[in-house]
């Protein structure tokens, strides 16, 4: 699988961990910087990674910040990227399960490094489920452009 992964500086030390497991695993990664622990803004790195994703020159984007909360927001403003949060492996799972997660966020500081492998494993291997969650997905992606969802009830 084609893998985009960025970081900011908070993040760095993880970047590398993940991008040496997901090469191990046998997985193309793309790595869209940061290259240093040197004070950068998450935003450039982050949106880097969710144009990788929505342009489909890669399969999947992962992007970590110091909490993941920046992350996730500036990956979650590009369209056709679903961005999701995981802090243990059970996550990872679901949000691919049930959200057809295309970014995977991690948290650096909140992250614990020995389930690192796992959710990455969950993440790049888990299908989405569909059925009712593709209501759902639909509902979240219509919103894109124009930042309205219509509510069913």
């Amino acid at each position: 699988m084609r893998v985009a992964i960025g970081s900011d500086h908070a993040g760095y030390e993880f970047k590398e961990q993940v991008k040496a497991i997901l090469e191990a695993m046998g997985h193309e990664v793309t790595d869209k910087g940061t290259f240093s622990q040197e004070s950068v803004d998450y935003p450039d790195y982050g949106l880097q990674v969710a144009q990788a994703v929505a342009s489909n020159e890669v399969d999947r984007g992962i992007a970590i910040c110091w909490t993941g909360n920046g992350m996730a927001m500036v990956t979650n403003k590009v369209d056709r990227v679903r961005a999701g949060l995981a802090l243990n492996p059970e996550m990872a799972q679901l949000t691919r399960q049930h959200n057809d997660a295309n970014v995977l966020i991690l948290a650096q500081k909140y992250t614990p490094k020995e389930d690192l492998e796992e959710i990455l494993k969950f993440f790049l291997e888990t299908a989405f489920e569909g059925g009712r969650h593709a209501r759902r997905v639909e509902k979240l992606m219509s919103a894109e452009g124009n930042g309205k969802i219509e509510p069913s009830i």
